[in-house]
């Protein structure tokens, strides 16, 4: 390779890496300004999502959130509730205050025959210490499941500007008897200069227009909050908290790593190109001395056009000077095309996951629908075929909902679907809900749930006969709901078809006793 020669092919060399770098580094700037911007605006969207939906599962307790907020805040130095609990610790508890409460209270049931002042000091405690973990277990879920910084719920003192952390998804632990239990009740000031938005969101009893911003251990963290209201009280407001510096690091880290790979990929599509220009050009661009030392000088792609003038005639010089045109240019916009078509492709992705999840999405309730529970039973029946397995099939019929909507209209029937969707949901949490009909429901119980299915059964039989005794609701609000449920049986079960026939066959037979027991 002559002196001539090694020094053009080394200026090609410069002209990609140069390119290279610049088109890299401007579209690791924009892709990390772009996804940055798209992050925060997401995430505070998802803050207040999930403010919305912690606010809907306390007012859907209603009363319950009330009395556990009243002990609470009278007996928060007595009460013990762990440090650390499961969800399955929360059903442990809720258990313990209710055999306590028919212990204490036989055939009582709260707010039907009895109030909640009424209540014994230990059943009110062993109430207040299930809903903190209850409550507490919900906020934890959230916060981890969002990756946000922090959630709370806070009972604000204006007379003072204190603030008490009353649900803590950053627990403080103290010990006693060498166990350890939850700091509860800590209180500190909150100074009005310092939290605008929380003191605003206090003081109007409306969410605040924008986030409190300030840094601390966490990082730089924006702050959202959503007043509570339970039967027209203001109790206390939901805060949440999301990281903003965590995220924009981690968003750089990816933006460097995905730059890497596309670097890695040019510089080898680079040294190909090279390869071969080497090869089938360099040894014959004597005649193009000229306008290839001024390209290598002066790096300027407009210099195309000035060969492409120069290249007259068809002899191989005029040939060869149009195809180093014709590279030139095309070189120029292949970093381009590379950029727009991998964007293409994340679009694509992300529309065809978008149109997969609503696929299996039922519209009313947002639960799966029957396209998902057909893909279920698919992956059950595999299941089977290959062994052991142990599940149960509950189905869930929707009593009178033909009644309601030719008397109440189709509106409140969707109301008394949705009210059942959430029972079930309630009921089963652990469970994959379907909806695959107008008032049918489908739970597929595994795991932890199918072993505590009688006890869930239960559960969910009492909740509904209490639901549709309750004379303050509307009669669309109070549903009434048939459940039959039926265990998988390798000696006589080949398909989950055979297990959902019983399970549909016990269904319709509570029914009859439903029925039975109202005539």
């Amino acid at each position: 390779m002559g002196k001539k020669s090694q020094s053009l092919l080394f200026k090609f060399a410069v002209i990609f890496v140069v390119f290279t770098v610049f088109t890299l580094f401007m579209a690791g700037f924009a892709t990390y300004q772009t996804q940055s911007l798209a992050y925060k605006n997401e995430r505070e969207v998802a803050t207040k999502q999930v403010a919305s939906y912690l606010e809907e599962i306390i007012t859907a307790d209603g009363n319950d959130f009330a009395y556990w907020q009243k002990h609470f805040l009278a007996h928060y130095k007595e009460l013990l509730v762990p440090h650390s609990f499961t969800s399955y610790d929360v059903q442990i508890s809720r258990k313990k205050y209710e055999d306590l409460f028919y212990k204490r209270h036989p055939g009582k049931i709260l707010d039907v025959n009895i109030s909640f002042d009424e209540l014994s000091e230990d059943v009110k405690d062993a109430y207040t210490v299930y809903k903190h973990e209850y409550y507490l277990n919900h906020f934890e879920q959230a916060r981890l499941r969002f990756n946000l910084a922090y959630v709370e719920y806070i009972i604000p003192f204006a007379e003072t500007y204190h603030i008490m952390y009353a649900l803590d998804s950053m627990r403080d632990e103290r010990i006693i008897d060498g166990k350890k239990y939850i700091e509860l009740g800590i209180t500190v000031e909150h100074k009005p200069e310092e939290h605008q938005k929380e003191w605003e969101a206090w003081n109007t009893g409306m969410r605040p227009s924008g986030f409190d911003t300030f840094d601390n251990e966490y990082g730089k963290d924006y702050a959202w909050y959503s007043p509570v209201f339970i039967n027209g009280v203001k109790l206390g407001l939901i805060g949440v908290e999301v990281d903003i510096l965590k995220l924009n690091k981690t968003i750089l880290d990816n933006t460097i790593r995905q730059m890497l790979y596309i670097g890695l990929i040019i510089v080898v599509m680079v040294f190909l190109v090279l390869v071969y220009i080497y090869r089938h050009y360099i040894k014959k661009l004597s005649h193009l001395k000229d306008s290839v030392k001024l390209y290598s000088q002066g790096k300027n792609a407009n210099i195309a056009s000035d060969i492409e003038k120069n290249a007259t005639g068809q002899d191989e010089i005029s040939v060869l000077a149009m195809q180093v045109s014709s590279m030139i240019l095309e070189l120029e916009n292949y970093m381009r095309n590379l950029l727009e078509t991998a964007k293409e492709l994340r679009d694509t992705k992300q529309k065809a996951d978008a149109m997969n999840e609503l696929a299996t999405k039922d519209a009313l309730t947002g639960i799966r629908n029957k396209t998902a529970y057909d893909t279920a039973v698919k992956q059950l029946d595999q299941e089977i075929g290959q062994g052991a397995i142990e599940f149960s099939i509950a189905m869930i019929d929707l009593n009178y909902l033909k009644r309601i909507n030719d008397t109440f209209g189709h509106e409140q029937g969707n109301i008394s679907i949705k009210r059942l969707c959430y029972i079930v949901c309630h009921v089963f949490k652990h469970s994959p809900v379907f909806r695959i009909g107008g008032d049918e429901f489908i739970v597929i119980l595994k795991n932890d749930d199918y072993k505590n299915r009688t006890q869930l059964l239960e559960d969910f039989n009492k909740g509904i006969e209490v639901l549709s005794k309750d004379d303050k609701l509307s009669v669309w609000e109070r549903v009434s709901a048939a459940i039959g449920m039926a265990d998988f049986n390798p000696a006589v079960d080949s398909s989950v078809e055979n297990v959902f026939a019983r399970a549909d066959k016990a269904m319709y037979q509570r029914k009859k006793e439903m029925k039975a027991a109202r005539d």
